[in-house]
């Protein structure tokens, strides 16, 4: 009997990038089936609502990924990560690494988990050379002062972050 791999890749995606969609790609050749969570994170103050952010990830794997579309899931979720994993049967959690800057906290993060739930392993993809500088915080502030985004987001993102900050508020 086959054993069906499963991942969770876990963020607040808010909103997801073209670095995103790059580790959620090379992702997919590591596990069977990925399951995108997509966290209530108070802690970072995201500027989407849960919902938003669940249907602009949807929308974009949708746009991107073609075939692998059908073997991601999406699921907003809130609480322990590893919970979350458990819950879905997961053995391995994915986690994108830019720089220097983000391996700290991820080993800490990885090696927190690891006590909490010693049967799933955290997966390190690196981002690739040409989409390591793509971060959401760099995104917003561009969308914010009326760059152009569509080299790091998708369209249907690009639209929305053009939404959110030209209306007055």
């Amino acid at each position: 009997m086959a054993m069906n791999r499963i991942g969770v890749y876990p963020g607040t995606f808010d909103p997801i990038t073209v670095g995103h969609l790059d580790i959620i790609r090379r992702a997919m050749s590591v596990v069977d089936t990925l399951i995108i969570g997509v966290a209530l994170d108070t802690g970072k103050a995201p500027i989407f609502n849960l919902e938003k952010r669940s249907e602009m990830v949807l929308t974009s794997i949708a746009a991107e990924l073609n075939g692998d579309a059908s073997r991601i899931e999406v699921q907003p979720f809130s609480g322990l990560l590893v919970n979350f994993a458990q819950q879905h049967g997961a053995s391995l959690i994915i986690r994108g690494l830019r720089a220097v800057s983000d391996f700290e906290y991820e080993f800490q993060m990885a090696c927190m988990n690891s006590k909490l739930a010693p049967s799933i392993e955290t997966v390190f993809l690196t981002a690739s050379d040409s989409k390591h500088y793509v971060s959401s915080r760099f995104v917003k502030q561009i969308a914010r002062l009326g760059g152009d985004v569509s080299a790091f987001v998708t369209p249907n993102v690009a639209r929305d972050l053009t939404s959110y900050f030209s209306d007055p508020r």
